[in-house]
């Protein structure tokens, strides 16, 4: 039963920066593809960015060149560093063991002044 933890959201203003994180044990980090979603009040649950075992990154679209996502397998853990965010930003990030049901608990990022 892989677990994952997600910390380092919160209130942040537009323009601003916030680095996300998520804690992974129960299975072979270093394998996995890990993936970071969000969801916004009302809306479904988007993909944001995953990296893979490699290192390959994918970005949606709205965040391309404004988000990055790495991961350190010494630690188990993913990170979406968050830069330029926008009022649109605001949502619950969750992270992923992607292809999988498997998610975190969620964190807040709230994207306001």
């Amino acid at each position: 039963q892989v677990q994952l933890v997600e910390s380092g959201g919160g209130l942040v203003q537009p323009g601003g920066s916030l680095r996300l994180s998520c804690a992974v044990s129960g299975s072979i980090f270093s394998s996995l593809i890990m993936a970071w979603y969000r969801q916004a009040p009302g809306k479904q649950r988007e993909l944001v960015a995953y990296i893979t075992a490699g290192d390959s990154t994918y970005f949606v679209d709205s965040v391309k060149g404004r988000f990055t996502i790495s991961r350190d397998n010494a630690k188990n853990t993913v990170y979406l560093q968050m830069n330029s965010v926008k009022s649109e930003d605001t949502a619950v990030y969750s992270c992923n063991v992607y292809g999988t049901r498997q998610f975190g608990q969620g964190t807040q990022v709230t994207v306001s002044s």
